[in-house]
Parts: structure tokens; C-alpha cells; sequence
């Protein structure tokens, strides 16, 4: 009889053991996809910042490069889009875009002599560049965190919690364009411009 009970009282330990162990899981689970959820509105702040900077930017720069309304409409248009984004694959196509219009944009900015020496201009692409490189640490920071996240998902035994759970991998940021890929061209000479 008591050995009875001892075993009864082993299986009890070991159930409730089990479920430690599911919470432990469970609960990281959770915090891995709060962390995909905080990673992607670092990104979210810093492309409503960007969003934010581009009329103002079109605005100063649209005296000048009366001749460029096509390149400015198409900026426009590529920020209109990237604002109407919806999940991570689609922000992410539109703004890229929206990165490749911008640098048309600058390009042809240099070829406009007033732009160039205008301080409210200046300012604008400097914080521009600057919310720039914040997107692509924010996005680093955002696919190091929902790649863990979607490893903890595949691994056993984490996997069985996962599928009990309906968790869900997260998509990542990616370059589908294979112009992006490519590394720019930079002429460091010294001759004077054509």
C-alpha cells in the first residue's frame, strides 16, 4: 500500500512538473513575440518619422527642380503608398520603393547648385539619411528577434507548445529586388562633372 502511494505521489510530482515546464515554455513564447511586436514599432516610429520628413523635403525642394515634377510626383506617390503598407512584407516592398525614389530624388538634388547651399534643404536629406540608417538597425534588430522567435516555434520540444498555442511564424524584412542587392557605384575622382 504505501508503495502504492509513493508512486501515486511520484506521478503527481511528475505531471506537475510537466506543467512548470509548459508554463516556462508557454511563457517564453509570449515574450519572444512581444519582442517581434516591439521590434516592428521601432521600425513602424522610424518610417512615420520618415513619412513625415518627405512633404517637407518636397516642399523645399520643388522651386527649384521645376523641371523634375515627374521624379518629386513619383516620390510622393511612393510615400502615399509606403503609408497605406499593411504587415511586414508589404512595408517592406513599399518601402523600397519608396528608398528608390528618395535616391533619384537626391541624385538629382546635386545637380541643382541653390539645393545644395540651402541650409533648410541640407538639414532635411541630413535627417533623412539619418532616419534612414535607424530603419536598418531597427529592421536588423526586428528580423535577429522574429528569427529567434521562429526557430523557438521548430525546435522540440518548444514545438509542441507552439502547435498547442497556434503560434504562428512571423515574416522578416528582405531585399526581393536584385538591383538592391547590388553594391552602388561611387566615383571618387577628383575631375569636374560634365
Amino acid at each position: 500500500m504505501a508503495a502504492v502511494g509513493g508512486c501515486f505521489f511520484f506521478l503527481i510530482a511528475i505531471a506537475f512538473a510537466a506543467v512548470l515546464w509548459a508554463i516556462w515554455r508557454y511563457n517564453n513564447l509570449i515574450a519572444l513575440k512581444n519582442q517581434v511586436v516591439n521590434g516592428w514599432k521601432q521600425i513602424d516610429v522610424q518610417l512615420k518619422r520618415r513619412h513625415d520628413l518627405i512633404p517637407n523635403l518636397i516642399a523645399s525642394v520643388k522651386g527649384e527642380m521645376q523641371f523634375e515634377q515627374d521624379t518629386l510626383e513619383k516620390v510622393i506617390a511612393a510615400r502615399n503608398s509606403a503609408v497605406a503598407a499593411r504587415g511586414v512584407a508589404d512595408a517592406a516592398e513599399k518601402e523600397n520603393a519608396l528608398t528608390q525614389t528618395l535616391s533619384r530624388l537626391f541624385a538629382l538634388a546635386e545637380n541643382y547648385p541653390n539645393l545644395k547651399a540651402n541650409e533648410s534643404v541640407k538639414s532635411l536629406m541630413e535627417e533623412l539619411t539619418s532616419t534612414e540608417n535607424k530603419i536598418g538597425f531597427a529592421r536588423q534588430f526586428y528580423n535577429d528577434i522574429a528569427t529567434r522567435f521562429n526557430i523557438a516555434q521548430q525546435v522540440f520540444p518548444d514545438s509542441l507548445i507552439a502547435q498547442a498555442f497556434k503560434f504562428q511564424p512571423v515574416e522578416l524584412f528582405e531585399i526581393k529586388e536584385p538591383a538592391e542587392r547590388e553594391a552602388p557605384q561611387v566615383d571618387l575622382s577628383l575631375r569636374p562633372k560634365a
